[in-house]
């Protein structure tokens, strides 16, 4: 009787928890969004939008996003078929290119910075791009966070439920930040 109202309250726990992650999701597509459309009303107002190549770098960071969120399927899939040794090896590799996504961003602002695109200058969809791409990467940095808990579980004794639930949240939120990049680079590209 008590180690069933024990597992009925991990499950509620773990409900609560992944709620948790939904609205941070929610909340955080509410601020991409806002400021989005502060671009859109910035760029109708002025009559130009931020008026610059992006550099390469947000394309090959963009593929390299993709390719993490592939893995992180895998991981995904190989947890559910009970391929551990399989799971740690793509949730490895979904780390090292969260790892490469942060430092292709960071080397694009490095590009938009010799071009004269700096963070404060008299044009606020320059600024934005700034913004959008370094809130982008604190997301990152909160996914790489999760993807080291799944990771650590994966090498810990920890029961399956908690491992799954490890798995479920750091899905959630990866895909999240991954469909977030996609929209955001579209966007940039396409009101420059």
């Amino acid at each position: 009787m008590v180690q069933s109202i024990n597992q009925h309250e991990v499950k509620l726990d773990f409900r609560a928890k992944k709620f948790i992650i939904w609205l941070f999701v929610v909340s955080s597509t509410i601020m991409f969004g806002g400021w989005t459309s502060y671009y859109i009303v910035f760029a109708a107002s002025k009559g130009k939008g931020h008026g610059l190549v992006l550099p390469d770098l947000f394309m090959y960071s963009t593929g390299v996003l993709l390719v993490s969120s592939v893995c992180l399927f895998l991981a995904s899939r190989a947890f559910r078929n009970q391929e551990f040794s399989m799971q740690k090896f793509f949730l490895w590799l979904t780390l090292g290119l969260g790892v490469i996504f942060a430092y292709l961003q960071i080397s694009a602002w490095g590009t938009l910075v010799q071009t004269g695109a700096v963070f404060s200058n008299n044009n606020a969809a320059i600024s934005l791009i700034y913004v959008v791409s370094g809130f982008h990467i604190l997301h990152i940095l909160a996914g790489l966070g999760l993807v080291l808990g799944s990771l650590f579980g994966a090498y810990r004794n920890i029961s399956v439920d908690r491992q799954q639930f490890r798995m479920e949240i750091t899905s959630i939120f990866w895909h999240f930040i991954d469909i977030l990049w996609i929209y955001l680079y579209v966007f940039l590209l396409l009101n420059s």
